[in-house]
Formats: structure tokens, C-alpha cells, sequence
């Protein structure tokens, strides 16, 4: 259970690092270094370099993986165009207007992501998709590094490399590797820095390092009042409280404020997550008594706690995976609620680092089971992710199909790409998309009506939910203003391009 305090009959002492090495909790009695004590002595006697190369290696897996999907044509969403187009804009220092969303779209007021504007000078120097999987992969691997090097300094031994690769193969990040990238990237290693500054005791850290998750998702500030609230449980009641004010206010000012101002509608669409099951309306009495309603979430649950060898459940910093399991299970998308997509990689670093203080905890249990299992959680949630990983992303890596980008599909992808202008206005499906944003204006195929596009180009393999039989027919139903024809077609893949003149008004463009 969890253990807010240290009293009780079942106290479970602060634990120890092996003989030489006091825990973090323990009273200083070494001297490895003059005014070196505790903590940060700790630290420093835990090498950096093998969590580095460690994390150097799963970065290269996560990227790996990344590109050689990207580079088949098989994103699973429009995702990775539309954050491409948001970095685009702040590169060229314009505000983030996201075309993919609907012509002259400001995205801040459908997520509220500014810290994405951080990957701007990759961009200026990468101008691709492929950097921000590139971005991704380093953000989830550096959470790798603090989580095990973390747990080193905690429970001391090889206990830090086996939370390290327990982490790295967690289902949480490989799903979200798989998904492409998302904003979300930047907040894992934030979380696991600080958690790391709760275990450690420094708590101001804890403090600065949650102030920036409110810039990463409008979500988090919900997670930043909960740091708040373990704060003041630690006795530190004065910077606990002032935290845990500011992320609800922040969470409501970024949901109820900053999101309606620059959202065309005036609102927060979100909320139709949770009071809409499609056009029926549901109360949010109904959504809270339906939080474990399906096997789905029940599943997603077990698994979070699981790869954990449940030692997680031992930790407070288990709370901090509350506000976002709450959205995910009130939320009527069956989408938010399993193992898929990249909603659950926020989790991991909280999780494997509550796994390292819930085993500290139960070292010295009075309950010998608990103290006998302890022993051997580590190892077994490393197990756990290894076993695991044979269903996982990261599996394909070991499939030779996986790095062959020269199949017939992917010829002719390449070959539609070819055929379309670079600086033209291109209305697409997801297959083409995220190689099409870096030098082109794009739409998503149906969410432009009245622009009429330079060019169509559609996967008729795409999964239409009926087949388009005739593609020119089909470019001029989506644009009754303009006419087209057939300007390329290898494959599933069509490119039409537009015959009659631009349009002088074009929606959500501004004529220089």
C-alpha cells in the first residue's frame, strides 16, 4: 500500500545503499569527499558513464525503429504532420498554425504545447520529421539515464542497469515510440527529474523541475499540484502549497482561458471526450461510474502496476499517475483507455522510480515476505519488460522486412512524392503526410473545403470507408470550385493536380 509517512507497525525504514553508501535518507557517516555528504554524495559515487552509454543504445533502438517506419510510409496518424508543421512555424518564428487541423488552424487552442517551440534549432538545422523522431528518442532515453541511475543511487548494485532496461523496454515507451512523436516526449524526463528530487529530499528542485510541465501539456497541471500536495505531505507545507495553487490554477487557466482565446470555437474540445459517446450526451456522474467499465482499462491498469513487480504500489509517487489514469478512464475514446498510442509513456518514469523507493521501503519490513520479495523485484520487473517485448514495437527490430524501405509500395510512394511540387498546397491522407510538411502547405484530404489545393494525392489503400473509384471525380467533389486531373499514379498511389486558376481568396491563407 502506499505509505505517506514512515510510522505504523509495518515501517518500512529508508533503506540503505551497501555498506560504504548511506542512502539518501540515512544519517551522513562516510566522508567521501570534504563537505560532501547524503544525497549528493550518493551521487556522486554512482558512475554516469554506464547509464549513458545505456541510454545512448535505447536511444539508437527508439530512433531506429522510428525512422524505418517513417521512412516505409507507415505513420499510424497525422500526428507527426502536424507537430512538424507547429515546429515549422516556430522555426520560421511565425505563430504555430497547424494546416492539418483545418486551413490557418493556431494549435494552441486544440493542446497547449508551447515547449515544442524548443525543437526549433534542430529544425533549422534538420528540417524534417525525422528530427523530431530524432528529438523523441534522445527525451525518452535521457529519462532512462536519470530513472536508473536514480534507482542506483537508492538500492545500490546492478539494481540501477535492471531499472534501466526494465524502463527502456517498458510498453509505456514503446508504444509511444511507435506512435510517432507527440509533446508528451518532453515531460518524461521532466517527471523522472522529479521524482529523482523527491527521493532524493531536494525538494525546491522538485519544485522547479514540475514548473515546466505546464508548458508541455494543458493536462499536467493537474500532476503539478499533486508534486505540490507530496511536497507539503514531506513537510516542506509552504512550497507544497504555493505549487499545488499554482498547477490548479494553472490547469484551469490553460483549459478555461489561454485554449478558448486561441481556438476559433471559443472552447476546449476535450470536453466532448468525456460528456459525448459520439452524438449521445453522458452525464459525468455516468462517466464516474464507468471509469472501470471496461476489460480494456481494468487490463491497462494491471499492466501499469505489473511491469512494476507491483513493488510501485509501496511508493507515494505512485499518486502522481492520478490526474492523467483520471482523464484516460472518464474519457468516452476508447482510444485513451489501453496499452496503445503514447498516452501511458508519461507513466513509466514515475512508475520505475516508485518501484525503486517501494523496494527501499520494504527492505526492512517486519513482514518477512514483503522483505524477501524486495530482494528480488528489481530483476523481476526486468524480466517482466524483456518477456513483454516479444509483443511489443521494439520486436520488429529483429525482423530483416523491417529495413527494407525498397518494397513496391514504398517505391511508388516515393514516386508520388516526386511528382508533386515542392512549395505547393497538397490536400493528403496520413500515408504521405509527414513527408510532405517540411517544404509544402498541407491539408488534411476533406478538412479544406474552398482551398482548392495546388494538388490531391491519396493512398486509395488508405482504408476509405468506401472505395474511390474514380480519383479526378473524387478531387473535384472535395473542391467544387476548381478542376483537376490525373497527373501521376504508380501503385495505390494518385496525384491530380489542379487545371483551373487559384482562387484569390483562399481560407486561412494571407496573401503577401
Amino acid at each position: 500500500m502506499l505509505e505517506l509517512n514512515k510510522s505504523g507497525t509495518d515501517r518500512s525504514g529508508p533503506g540503505r545503499l551497501p555498506a560504504q553508501d548511506p542512502g539518501p535518507d540515512a544519517a551522513p557517516e562516510t566522508r567521501p569527499a570534504a563537505g560532501a555528504t547524503g544525497p549528493d554524495a550518493a551521487a556522486e559515487r554512482v558512475p554516469l558513464r554506464p547509464y549513458l552509454i545505456a541510454g545512448a543504445v535505447l536511444c539508437a533502438l527508439y530512433f531506429l525503429y522510428a525512422y524505418f517506419q517513417y521512412s516505409r510510409f507507415g505513420s499510424p496518424s497525422w500526428d507527426l504532420g502536424i507537430f512538424e508543421q507547429e515546429v515549422r512555424a516556430y522555426a520560421a518564428f511565425d505563430a504555430p498554425v497547424v494546416d492539418i487541423k483545418g486551413p490557418g488552424y493556431l494549435i494552441l487552442g486544440d493542446h497547449f504545447s508551447p515547449i515544442v517551440a524548443l525543437l526549433a534549432p534542430l529544425y533549422w538545422l534538420w528540417p524534417s520529421a525525422e528530427a523530431l523522431l530524432l528529438a523523441q528518442a534522445a527525451l525518452f532515453a535521457l529519462g532512462a539515464v536519470i530513472v536508473g541511475r536514480t534507482t542506483q543511487q537508492l538500492l545500490g548494485g546492478r539494481s540501477g542497469l535492471c531499472v534501466t532496461v526494465a524502463y527502456g523496454l517498458s510498453w509505456g515507451i514503446q508504444e509511444a515510440v511507435k506512435a510517432d512523436f507527440h509533446e508528451i516526449a518532453f515531460a518524461v524526463p521532466l517527471l523522472a527529474l522529479v521524482c529523482r528530487a523527491l527521493l532524493l529530499k531536494r525538494y525546491t528542485a522538485a519544485l522547479l523541475w514540475s514548473l515546466p510541465l505546464v508548458l508541455v501539456k494543458e493536462d499536467l497541471g493537474a500532476t503539478v499540484a499533486v508534486v505540490g500536495f507530496l511536497l507539503f505531505v514531506y513537510g516542506r507545507r509552504l512550497q507544497g502549497a504555493l505549487l499545488a495553487a499554482f498547477g490548479v490554477a494553472a490547469f484551469v487557466v490553460t483549459l478555461m482561458v489561454l485554449i478558448p482565446a486561441a481556438s476559433s470555437a471559443g472552447t476546449y474540445d476535450y470536453w466532448q471526450k468525456i460528456d459525448k459517446n459520439g452524438e449521445q450526451d453522458v452525464s459525468m456522474l455516468d462517466s464516474v461510474l464507468g471509469v472501470l467499465d471496461s476489460s480494456v482499462k481494468i487490463e491497462m491498469l494491471v499492466f501499469l502496476i505489473g511491469i512494476t513487480a507491483f513493488m510501485a504500489l509501496r511508493s507515494p509517487l505512485t499518486l502522481l499517475i492520478l490526474p492523467t489514469l483520471g482523464w484516460r478512464l472518464l474519457s468516452q475514446d476508447s482510444n485513451h483507455w489501453g496499452m496503445v498510442w503514447h498516452y501511458s509513456a508519461i507513466l513509466m518514469p514515475v512508475l520505475f522510480l516508485a518501484l525503486a523507493d517501494g523496494v527501499r521501503r520494504s527492505r526492512d519490513s517486519r513482514r518477512p515476505w514483503l522483505a524477501s520479495y524486495a530482494k528480488v523485484a528489481v530483476p523481476v520487473a526486468a524480466a517482466i519488460a524483456v518477456a513483454m517485448t516479444q509483443h511489443l514495437p521494439l520486436r520488429d527490430l529483429l525482423r530483416p522486412e523491417t529495413y527494407r524501405t525498397d518494397d513496391a509500395r514504398s517505391q511508388a510512394a516515393r514516386a508520388a512524392l516526386d511528382a508533386i511540387p515542392a512549395g505547393s498546397r497538397v490536400e493528403t491522407d496520413i500515408t504521405l503526410m509527414a513527408h510532405l510538411t517540411s517544404d509544402r502547405t498541407v491539408y488534411w484530404v476533406g478538412g479544406a473545403p474552398g482551398t482548392a489545393p495546388d494538388i490531391v494525392a491519396i493512398n486509395l489503400d488508405f482504408g476509405w470507408s468506401r472505395p474511390i473509384q474514380d480519383p479526378v471525380a473524387y478531387a473535384e467533389q472535395l473542391h467544387p470550385e476548381a478542376r483537376y486531373r490525373l497527373k501521376h499514379r504508380g501503385g495505390s498511389f494518385v496525384v491530380m493536380e489542379r487545371t483551373t486558376p487559384e482562387p484569390e481568396e483562399i481560407p486561412g491563407v494571407r496573401k503577401g
